[in-house]
């Protein structure tokens, strides 16, 4: 895919696409890998951005109970040893 480079403020750069941002789940920052005749960009991932607040919801709505008993009433810790 060919780009034109453009002119943003002092420095040059280049547009991306609807469709590409979209297609890649390119938001706000972008990882950019040089190597040796080419250039890389990246979408950087952030996959568990936001679960502290999520979490934190939840014990204040008292949803954070546990779905299954940490032990099991046949369970038989001898084996353990």
């Amino acid at each position: 895919m060919e780009v034109s480079i453009i002119k943003i403020g002092n420095s040059k750069g280049f547009r991306l696409s609807k469709t590409i941002l979209e297609r890649y789940n390119i938001t706000d920052k972008m990882e950019l890998i040089l190597e040796k005749e080419q250039i890389i960009l990246r979408p950087i991932t952030e996959p568990r951005k936001g679960w502290d607040k999520a979490f934190q919801k939840m014990h204040e709505n008292n949803d954070d109970q546990l779905l299954l008993d940490d032990v099991f009433e046949d369970e038989n810790f001898d084996e353990w040893k």
